[in-house]
Order: structure tokens, then C-alpha cells, then sequence
């Protein structure tokens, strides 16, 4: 029999009558109106919420470390330890205001004591160095010349102390001193000459006098023409700074 004398009997008739269009579609059928509404909505909220999440882990996320800034210790006397003067104004404040505005990230820590000589530096050493500094100024001597002390004491007190700085492996500026002319000649060459000695020896960097360009200028020194004025630290700091940016620089 064929399928044109008996179309409801034709198998390839019965078959496309078994199988609806929806039979062929792909995918489930689709949402209801309301349905597809609710699932966007719910779409959107999920979208803000992780956004919302991303922007709150930024703004809470702790910062990126800062690299810590590094210590420069002025082990000194009175000219460190800014006598007679303001304490925004002695040289350890600003000399570290100047370091930082040529963006060196150094805090410069006082260790310096009025009327210290030599030896009480080489005394308290171990105390000053507890806040373990990068760097050390030993700005003393002074008074050693003001009482006349023995320069080979002297010599063997910063000696001391360049030693044990050079065995922490800590860089050093020294800075150095002069004798009062009225001790005579001898004792002003023994004396002047124990800086430049021992920089060489310990390998220190060497500024060869501490109140270069301020000495006994009263206009840039108290009345005392000993400890210097505001102007006077200025001068000081402003010709030390290069000796100072060597010494960072190791």
C-alpha cells in the first residue's frame, strides 16, 4: 500500500504527527513574564554585591610596607646637644630638616650630652648604641681642649670608640676639633692632629672642624663665643651636609 492512497496510515505521517514543533525546540521552554523579571533582579543584586566586595576589600587592605627610615646617632657634646638654644633649633633637628629636604628618609637621634668629654662619650657608648643607628656623628673633643686634657688621652678615647663602631661595622663621620691657641703650640698640634689620625685609621669620613666658618664670630655665636646661635647652627649644617650625604651614602 502506498502512503498517497492511505495518508493516516503512512508511517512518515504518523511520526510527524508524534512530533510537535515544541518537540524540536532546544533548551526548556521559557520563563514566565514574572519569572525572567525576578531572576534579573536577583541577577543585578549578586553583580552590586561582589562589586561592593571588591571595593571594600580595596579601601581596607593594609597599605604596602614603607621602608623604615634609618638612624643617624650624633654622639656629642653640648654643640650636639643644642645648648642655650630652642630645641627645634640645634644642629641634631636641623640637620635632620635638611637631610630629609634633599629626600633622604634619615632620623637623626640625639646622643649627645653637655659637657661630655671624650671619655664619658667612650663611657656611655654601649648605652647610645642600644638604638642600634646606621650611623654615627662623634662630634666630641671640645671640652677635652676648654680643660686642657692630655690629647693622648683624647686620641685613645675616640680611638676606643672608632674601634668598637668599626667592629659593629657601623659607618662613622668624625667630626674634629681644635685646641684654644693659649695652650701653646705643641699641645695644639698633638691635639688638632688626632682627627685626621685616627679617620684614616678607622676609615671614618672626616669633616676637619666642626665649627668651621662659626668660631669665635659673634655674630654667629652666643655671648659666651663658644656655643653657636641659630645662624651659627645654620652655617654648620649647611657645611656639613655633603660630609654627612657621604656618610649615608656607605
Amino acid at each position: 500500500m502506498s502512503c498517497r492512497s492511505s495518508r493516516n496510515g503512512c508511517p512518515a505521517v504518523r511520526a510527524r504527527r508524534r512530533c510537535t514543533p515544541t518537540q524540536f525546540r532546544s533548551g526548556p521552554p521559557p520563563l514566565k513574564r514574572g519569572r525572567d523579571k525576578e531572576a534579573a533582579l536577583s541577577f543585578r543584586r549578586a553583580t552590586l554585591c561582589a562589586l561592593a566586595l571588591v571595593l571594600l576589600c580595596g579601601l581596607f587592605a593594609p597599605a604596602p610596607a614603607q621602608a623604615a627610615d634609618r638612624t643617624l646617632l650624633v654622639l656629642g657634646d653640648s654643640l650636639g646637644a643644642g645648648f642655650g638654644l630652642p630645641a627645634a633649633e640645634g644642629f641634631v633637628p636641623r640637620l635632620e630638616a635638611a637631610l630629609r629636604s634633599r629626600g633622604h628618609d634619615i632620623r637623626v637621634a640625639n646622643g649627645s650630652i653637655s659637657g661630655d668629654t671624650t671619655a664619658g662619650g667612650r663611657a656611655r657608648l654601649g648605652w647610645a648604641l642600644s638604638s642600634k643607628p646606621d650611623f654615627v656623628i662623634v662630634a666630641l673633643g671640645g671640652n677635652d681642649g676648654l680643660r686642657g686634657l692630655d690629647p693622648a688621652e683624647t686620641r685613645a678615647n675616640l680611638g676606643a670608640i672608632l674601634a668598637r663602631l668599626k667592629e659593629r661595622k657601623i659607618p662613622v663621620l668624625l667630626a674634629g676639633m681644635k685646641a684654644p691657641r693659649n695652650l701653646g703650640p705643641e699641645y695644639e698640634a698633638a691635639f688638632n692632629g688626632a682627627w685626621p689620625a685616627l679617620a684614616k685609621r678607622y676609615g671614618a669620613v672626616l669633616y676637619p672642624f666642626f665649627l668651621d666658618g662659626v668660631a669665635l664670630d659673634p655674630a654667629l655665636n652666643q655671648p659666651d663665643l663658644i656655643h653657636p646661635n641659630a645662624a651659627g647652627v645654620a652655617v654648620i649644617v649647611e657645611r656639613i651636609l655633603p660630609y654627612v650625604e657621604r656618610l649615608i651614602a656607605r
